[in-house]
C-alpha cells in the first residue's frame, strides 16, 4: 500500500483531498505546516482576529479535528524561520524597491514543494498530496477543471522535478463539488470560509501589517501628464500599478489609477488616462520552466485570475525572456509573475523586470 502524506491546512480543500485519498485505499497521514508566529515575527498591527485564538492555531485545531474524524494521524512541523528567510524577507525587499511581490509563489517553491516534501519523505512518503486546484498528468502541469479556482499560476515557479510524486486529488473537481463532498461526508470544515491574504499569514489590514516592518515615508502624488502635485501618499509600498481605490486624492471625482513610482524621489504617479497603463512588452527574469517546451508563441497571464494574452517569446541571455504582446495589456506590474501557458499546460513563469511601450522603457512604471 502506497503511503501519501497530505498537506492539511485546516481548510476544506485539503480536507477533501485527504478524504478522497483515504477512500481510494492509500495509507494516508496528514502534515500541518506552521510557518508564521505573530509573537516571534513582531506581527502586532493589522490583526483581524475573530476569536482569541491566533489564526494559525485555529487552523491547526481544525486540521486536527478533520484527521481525528477520518482516523488519520496528523504530524506538525514548524518552518517559521525558513518562511521568514525564503519568503517574507523577499516580500519586504521587493516592497522597498517599489515592486509588487507575490509571496505565494515563493511559498510554493521553497516551502510547500521543497521543505514540506523533504519532511514528508522522512515520514516514509511514496507521494505527497495537496489541496491545490491543479492537475499533473504525463509530466505536465495542467489547469484545473475549475478554471475560476485554478492555481497553476501560483505553482509556476516550482521546480519541475518537485512534481514527480505529487498528487492533486481535487484538480478534476469544481469548488461546489468539493463543498458537496465535504458536506455529504460530515467533514468538519465543510462550511469553513476560504483563506485569503498573504500565504500562511492570513487576513490582515494590509497597510497596518506592512508598517510592522517598513515605516511609511509620505511623499507627493503627481499627475503623470501635467506633472502637477495633486496629493500625498503614505508610503510607496502601499500601492501597486493599476490601483484605483484608496490612492490618496479623495474628492477628485475623475477616474484615476496608480501608474508608477519613483522610489529615489519618493513620488507616486497617478493618471486619469487609462492609456498610460498600456504596454507592448515586458522583460521577465529568473525564468522557471516546468515543461521542456520552448515555444515562440503561447499565452501569458500577468496576474491570478487575469486574462490569457497571446504573446511572442524572444529568449535572451541571463535566463530572461522578452514577452511581446499581440495586443496592448494594461497594468503589467514589475515584481509580479508572468505565467506562460500552451493551451491547458502551464509551461512555467518569470518575474516582470521591466515593461516597455513603443520600444521604450517606461520610467513611470519603474
Amino acid at each position: 500500500m502506497k503511503k501519501v502524506i497530505v498537506g492539511v491546512s485546516g481548510g476544506v480543500d485539503s480536507a477533501v483531498a485527504l478524504y478522497l485519498l483515504k477512500k481510494e485505499g492509500y495509507d494516508v497521514e496528514g502534515l500541518f505546516m506552521r510557518n508564521w508566529d505573530s509573537a516571534i515575527n513582531n506581527d502586532s498591527e493589522g490583526m483581524m482576529l475573530a476569536t482569541n485564538i491566533c489564526p494559525q492555531e485555529e487552523d491547526y485545531n481544525d486540521a486536527l479535528k478533520v484527521c481525528e474524524d477520518l482516523g488519520v494521524k496528523l504530524h506538525r512541523v514548524d518552518f517559521i524561520q525558513e518562511y521568514w528567510d525564503y519568503v517574507f524577507s523577499y516580500f519586504l525587499k521587493e516592497l522597498e524597491i517599489g515592486r509588487t511581490p507575490n509571496p505565494d509563489m515563493l511559498c510554493n517553491r521553497y516551502i510547500k514543494f521543497d521543505l514540506f516534501i523533504k519532511e514528508a519523505l522522512k515520514l516514509g512518503a511514496d507521494y505527497i498530496a495537496t489541496g491545490h486546484y491543479a492537475r499533473y498528468e504525463d509530466g505536465k502541469l495542467l489547469r484545473a477543471k475549475d478554471l475560476n479556482k485554478d492555481q497553476t499560476y501560483f505553482l509556476a515557479d516550482v521546480k519541475s522535478e518537485m512534481f514527480r510524486n505529487v498528487l492533486f486529488p481535487i484538480g478534476n473537481l469544481k469548488k461546489d463539488e468539493v463543498r458537496k463532498i465535504a458536506a455529504e461526508n460530515n467533514i468538519y470544515v465543510a462550511d469553513k470560509k476560504d483563506s485569503t491574504g498573504i500565504c500562511f499569514i492570513g487576513e490582515r489590514h494590509y497597510q497596518k501589517f506592512v508598517q510592522n516592518y517598513l515605516k511609511p515615508n509620505s511623499g507627493d502624488i503627481i499627475d503623470v501628464e501635467t506633472k502637477e502635485v495633486i496629493g500625498r501618499h503614505n508610503g510607496l509600498m502601499n500601492y501597486t500599478i493599476g490601483q484605483r481605490r484608496n490612492v490618496g486624492i479623495g474628492g477628485n471625482p475623475k477616474k484615476h489609477f496608480v501608474c508608477g513610482k519613483d522610489v529615489k524621489k519618493n513620488i507616486l504617479y497617478v493618471t486619469f488616462n487609462e492609456e498610460y497603463l498600456e504596454t507592448d512588452e515586458c522583460i521577465i527574469e529568473n525564468v522557471n520552466f516546468i515543461s521542456p517546451l520552448r515555444p515562440c508563441f503561447c499565452t501569458a497571464k500577468f496576474r491570478y485570475r487575469g486574462s490569457d494574452y497571446p504573446v511572442t517569446l524572444e529568449y535572451l541571455e541571463n535566463n530572461e525572456i522578452r514577452v511581446i504582446y499581440h495586443e496592448k495589456v494594461k497594468a503589467v506590474t514589475p515584481g509580479q509573475a508572468c505565467v506562460l501557458y500552451l493551451g491547458e499546460e502551464c509551461l512555467g513563469c518569470g518575474f516582470i523586470k521591466k515593461v516597455k511601450k513603443n520600444d521604450e522603457d517606461l520610467w513611470y512604471l519603474s
